[in-house]
C-alpha cells in the first residue's frame, strides 16, 4: 500500500475513535448538574477541557488529511477524501454547536439541582443541617478536584508544547542531516571530478613532452636530409664545372691542332 493511501486510512481510524469520545464527553457535559459534580471525580471544566482537546484533534486531522488529500495517487480517491474531508468539516462545525447547546443544558441542570437543594437546605430539621454539612465537605473536595485537575491540564500542555518543541527539534536535525550528505555526495563527485581532471592533466603533460620529442626528432630528420640534398647539390655542381672545364680544355686543344 502507498504511504500516502496508508496516511489517510489512519486519519480516518483515528478520526473516528476520536469523534466517538468528544460525542462521550458532549452528552456527559449535557447531562452534567449538580449531583454529577458532587458523586463524579470528573467536574464540568475537566468534560470541557477533554472535549476541547478531541475538537483540537479533530481539527489537526482535518488539516492533515487536507495535505494527503493532493498526494493520493488517483483522482479517484482525491475526490473521495476531498468528500470525506467536507463531510468532517460539517460534523466539527455540528459537534462545535452541540458542545455549546450541552454546556447551556449543563448550566440549567445546575441551576435547577441548586434550587433544589437550596430549597432542602432552608428547611428545618437534622436533614437539612447533615445536607449542609456534606455539602461543604463535597464542595471542599471538588474545589481541590478542580485545582488538582486543572494543575494537570497546565502540566499537560507544557508536555505537548515541549513534545512540540522537540520534535521541531528532531525536525531542523533530520534537515541538517541532509543538507550535510548532500554536500558529502557533492563533494565526493567533485573528489572525482578533480582526479578525473588531474589524471587528464598529466596525460596531457605526458603527451606535451611526447609531441616536443617527436617534433625535436623530426627537425633533426629534416635537417639532416637538408644538410644531405645540400650535400649532394654542391658534389654534383662541383662535378659539372670539372665536367665543363675538362670539355672547354679538350674544345681547345682540337682549335689548337688545326691551327
Amino acid at each position: 500500500m502507498d504511504d500516502v493511501v496508508e496516511a489517510v486510512e489512519k486519519a480516518k481510524k483515528e478520526w473516528e475513535e476520536t469523534y466517538s469520545k468528544a460525542q462521550q464527553h458532549v452528552k456527559a457535559i449535557q447531562d452534567y448538574d449538580a449531583k454529577s459534580s458532587s458523586s463524579s471525580s470528573v467536574s464540568l471544566p475537566r468534560l470541557n477541557g477533554l472535549a476541547q482537546d478531541c475538537l483540537a484533534l479533530l481539527q489537526s486531522l482535518q488539516f492533515q488529511l487536507d495535505l494527503l488529500a493532493p498526494q493520493l495517487p488517483t483522482d479517484d480517491q482525491l475526490k473521495s477524501a476531498l468528500r470525506l474531508l467536507d463531510s468532517w468539516k460539517q460534523l466539527y462545525h455540528d459537534l462545535r454547536a452541540s458542545l455549546r447547546n450541552a454546556n447551556l443544558q449543563a448550566k440549567a441542570n445546575m441551576r435547577k439541582a441548586a434550587q433544589q437543594e437550596r430549597e432542602l437546605l432552608l428547611g428545618g430539621g437534622e436533614e437539612s443541617t447533615i445536607r449542609r454539612r456534606n455539602l461543604q465537605t463535597k464542595t471542599g473536595m471538588t474545589s481541590a478536584a478542580e485545582s488538582i485537575t486543572e494543575s494537570l491540564r497546565r502540566t499537560r500542555q507544557l508536555m505537548v508544547q515541549e513534545v512540540e518543541r522537540s520534535t521541531g527539534t528532531l525536525m531542523t536535525f533530520e534537515e541538517s542531516t541532509t543538507v550535510l550528505r548532500k554536500a558529502e555526495t557533492e563533494y565526493k563527485g567533485h573528489r572525482s571530478l578533480l582526479s578525473r581532471t588531474r589524471n587528464l592533466l598529466s596525460t596531457m603533460q605526458r603527451q606535451d613532452v611526447l609531441d616536443r620529442v617527436i617534433l625535436a626528432v623530426g627537425f633533426f630528420l629534416f635537417s639532416c636530409a637538408v644538410l644531405y640534398v645540400v650535400s649532394k647539390r654542391i658534389g654534383v655542381l662541383a662535378l659539372q664545372r670539372k665536367v665543363t672545364a675538362a670539355l672547354k680544355a679538350g674544345m681547345a686543344g682540337k682549335g689548337a691542332i688545326k691551327a
